[in-house]
């Protein structure tokens, strides 16, 4: 009686092949997975800082549209002797008064603290500081003596310091025009809102760095920039 004693399998060649084959399998899908998850979160990034901004913008159109024209020259003095301008600028943040409401400030580089930066300008009156708040402030008192703190009661926070930090890097507004016939004022404002990783920013804080300075997680670091042009003394309510 003849017996077949030959088996059949894999050779010891062919189980290494197989084995690569499933490794560089395995680390193309580790490395597609981590790049879908790299790209997600940067568009939750700047989905974040987008939306923060036109809500900001908007609402400033809106505070605006409902005041009447008002003096923005930039100032620093806080003597009431001087007051005239609704416009209050520091290195470490700023303060604007529509009337009905304020609008309150402090910088990234202030809220972050540390040496060379700007002191903070804006705080509650639980000495927290303020990011970007909009405070019921109906006689503009804020802008009157700037060295008041805020009542947090009255103030609301439109900016977050969750996992994106954002901040306002930089706020100006200036009036281009005006008509004495309608009572009317034309003002421009520009701002830059991002996040507030002081390591991914540029020096100027207008950009963040890029990848190939490696300093750290770019995907959750956007800046953009909003210009806006507002009206105010609109008679008839935004005709």
């Amino acid at each position: 009686m003849n017996h077949d004693n030959k088996q059949n399998g894999f050779t010891l060649i062919e189980l290494m092949l197989a084995m690569t084959f499933i490794a560089v399998l395995l680390v193309a899908i580790a490395m597609t997975t981590i790049q879908i998850s790299n790209i997600y979160s940067k568009g939750i990034t700047l989905r974040e800082v987008n939306q923060a901004g036109r809500a900001i913008t908007d609402d400033l159109q809106r505070g605006i549209a409902s005041s009447t024209p008002f003096d923005v020259t930039p100032r620093e003095d806080t003597s009431p002797a001087t007051v005239g301008s609704r416009y209050i600028v520091r290195p470490g943040g700023g303060r604007l008064c529509l009337g009905n409401y304020s609008y309150i400030w402090n910088y990234g580089k202030a809220l972050v603290g540390g040496a060379g930066a700007p002191a903070i300008f804006n705080k509650y009156t639980d000495s927290s500081p303020v990011r970007f708040a909009k405070v019921a402030d109906a006689r503009g008192a804020l802008c009157n003596t700037a060295t008041t703190n805020i009542d947090r009661s009255v103030a609301i926070e439109m900016l977050t310091s969750g996992d994106r930090d954002l901040v306002m890097h930089a706020f100006t507004i200036a009036q281009t025009s005006s008509d004495p016939t309608t009572g009317q004022a034309i003002y421009a404002i520009s701002m830059l809102v991002g996040t507030n990783d002081r390591d991914q920013l540029t020096a100027n804080d207008a950009s963040c760095k890029p990848p190939s300075e490696g300093v750290g997680d770019e995907t959750y670091c956007s800046v953009n920039q909003f210009d806006i042009i507002a009206r105010a003394g609109n008679r008839s309510g935004g005709e």
